[in-house]
């Protein structure tokens, strides 16, 4: 299933002072992979949506990857369904019973309302640069005039502190030992 663009051709359209009708046609297909690019990089569909995943707990918990947490509609453990009352829910966090040793199934509703304007603003950039300069030109020069565009305007991808804005969407990580037993 295709998510929808994190923002409008409207959105673009402002966003680079223009008409939206002076955008090209490609102009939804540019915000369509500048979406995709930004929810890789978050690693978050921050859409509205519900997903089922397997988890494994640590320390009786597990996180779930998607965010926020809007409710947890299904927790399979143990090879049962868990009641409401056995589990609890803390922002992104499911605690589970002692007795929950295994891998465990959620189904959860996940995503914002709208989209964050932080998300907004990179997914308008990124779009706003491709179309700026589609076909990738480093430098040109008319007569004595010369333009030279800077490394991030080249290809679709997202600038180091565009990156560095989105990490705090990303799922946390776990830090654990590989191997077996200590080190000799």
């Amino acid at each position: 299933m295709a998510l929808p663009a994190l923002a409008t051709v409207e959105e673009l359209a402002a966003w680079m002072q223009r008409e939206p009708a002076e955008l090209p046609e490609s102009a939804p297909l540019v915000l369509e992979t500048a979406s995709a690019i930004v929810r890789a990089e978050a690693r978050q569909r921050f859409t509205r949506g519900t997903t089922t995943v397997a988890l494994r707990p640590r320390d009786r918990s597990v996180a779930l990857p998607q965010r926020p947490v809007v409710s947890v509609q299904l927790v399979r453990a143990t090879g049962r369904v868990l009641r409401p009352d056995e589990y609890q829910l803390w922002r992104d966090e499911l605690t589970l019973p002692a007795a929950v040793t295994g891998p465990v199934v959620v189904t959860y509703t996940h995503g914002y309302d709208a989209v964050p304007a932080d998300v907004r603003a990179i997914v308008l950039t990124l779009a706003g640069r491709v179309l700026t300069n589609p076909a990738d030109i480093r430098q040109e020069a008319v007569g004595s005039v010369s333009v030279t565009y800077a490394a991030e305007t080249i290809g679709a991808s997202l600038a180091p502190i565009e990156r560095d804005q989105l990490a705090r969407y990303r799922p946390r990580a776990a830090v654990m030992q590989l191997g077996k037993g200590r080190p000799r």
